[in-house]
């Protein structure tokens, strides 16, 4: 069943006709207007329909359509449309299948359109895929039938306006009790560190949360793809990527984001997700006095130096010496995962150590446990680290 706002479902049909009538005069999906085109098709409903059929066309015209509803809920983080009779949803438990559907296939080709369009995207036959934010900070993937075969394909990821703090992490879950006292150590010790993990791990939610914690007279800088970190912060400076133009001109990378940044002043520069040629520049920048930090996907901890050494050698930096830089810039690897019940959690806390032969590997610090991180052989070196920046470091109570 087809999901509404206000009042009963109108016949697509009827609906089809009142579209038709307000793009011919223009108007408004006001409840008069829509009163006005039921009217000239031969149809007399009462208030409680016709305020139905306006909100469901203004939800279709300027809003999201069957989707504004899903959207709108504060427990949602991802909306994904598979099928026009298929839409799911994450509440952070994994994913869930919704009463909300859409009349057919056009309408959600429609609706992708129209998305696509608002956040100054090309969506066609010629162009069938977009990936874009959309004003509200949404994050915006769709592909076109018949690329997406049987049906086009939504899918939408909630950036919402405040970030987590740490104690609300803890207490969904994510971080073991006593685990903040960790990251906040490392936060004030201002090493650098990675947030690894597989697609919805919440590297995202960790990374906007440990920020938050940055002191107020520090100026952050983010270079992202799209602007998802939110941390709560007075002084964030947020750059982001741009599509090229549909001549090909005014591509912006996140490498020409990394240099940008450089020269910004930044007491810390924040890279929202390590996946390209800017890793270069990262590191050069984490080896030339500047603090940062950013995301990486991977599946585990002891996978991140062969990821950061696919892409650096990939841009062109020799084995050897992206290991060298990559000792000397990084300290520290949270890795997060998603168990299958849809809990995300930080399973291992890790230190980098470079073995006989030079390179880079890491080693566990600290493991997940549901009353406390259980202490692993990096231990010791992790609180070194803490101690050697003046700090005092975490309390034995941080661990088992």
């Amino acid at each position: 069943m087809r999901s509404t706002v206000t009042g009963a479902a109108m016949p697509p049909g009827l609906l089809d006709g009142v579209r038709r009538w307000l793009a011919d005069s223009g108007a408004e999906p006001t409840p008069a207007r829509v009163a006005q085109a039921l009217r000239d098709q031969g149809r007399v409903l009462g208030d409680a329909e016709v305020l139905g059929a306006a909100e469901q066309l203004r939800s279709e015209l300027v809003g999201s359509g069957p989707l504004e509803r899903l959207l709108s809920d504060p427990s949602v983080t991802d909306v994904l449309v598979s099928a026009p009779d298929r839409v799911w949803v994450d509440r952070g438990k994994g994913l869930e299948p919704t009463d909300v559907s859409f009349p057919d296939e056009p309408a959600v080709r429609r609706l992708a359109q129209r998305l696509a369009a608002v956040a100054g995207r090309r969506l066609d036959d010629a162009r069938p895929w977009v990936d874009a934010r959309l004003p509200d900070g949404t994050r915006l993937h769709a592909v076109l039938q018949p690329v997406a075969v049987g049906s086009s394909c939504l899918s939408l990821r909630v950036v919402r306006p405040r970030a987590f703090t740490l104690d609300e992490l803890v207490a969904a879950g994510t971080i073991p009790p006593g685990g903040d006292l960790v990251l906040r150590a490392l936060l004030d010790a201002r090493l650098s560190f990675l947030v690894s993990g597989g697609t919805g791990s919440g590297k995202t939610t960790l990374l906007s949360a440990l920020l938050g914690l940055v002191r107020p007279d520090e100026r952050i800088v983010l270079a992202e793809d799209s602007a998802e970190l939110r941390p709560d912060h007075p002084h964030v400076v947020r750059l982001e990527t741009r599509p090229a133009n549909q001549e090909g001109a005014g591509l912006v990378t996140l490498e020409d984001l990394v240099r940008q940044a450089l020269r910004m002043r930044p007491d810390r520069l924040v890279v929202g997700e390590v996946r390209g040629p800017e890793v270069v520049h990262l590191l050069a920048a984490l080896n030339t006095g500047h603090d940062g930090s950013g995301t990486v996907h991977a599946n585990a901890a002891t996978d991140v130096p062969a990821r950061l050494e696919a892409l650096g050698t990939a841009a062109g930096l020799d084995r050897y010496a992206l290991h060298s830089q990559l000792a000397a810039a990084v300290s520290v690897v949270l890795h997060l995962v998603r168990d299958r019940s849809g809990q995300r959690r930080i399973a291992e806390v890790h230190v980098l150590e470079r073995d006989p032969s030079g390179l880079v590997r890491t080693v566990p610090a600290l493991r997940w446990g549901p009353g406390a991180f259980t202490k692993e052989r990096g231990w010791q070196r992790l609180r070194e680290l803490l101690r050697n920046a003046n700090t005092d470091g975490p309390g034995e109570g941080t661990g088992r």
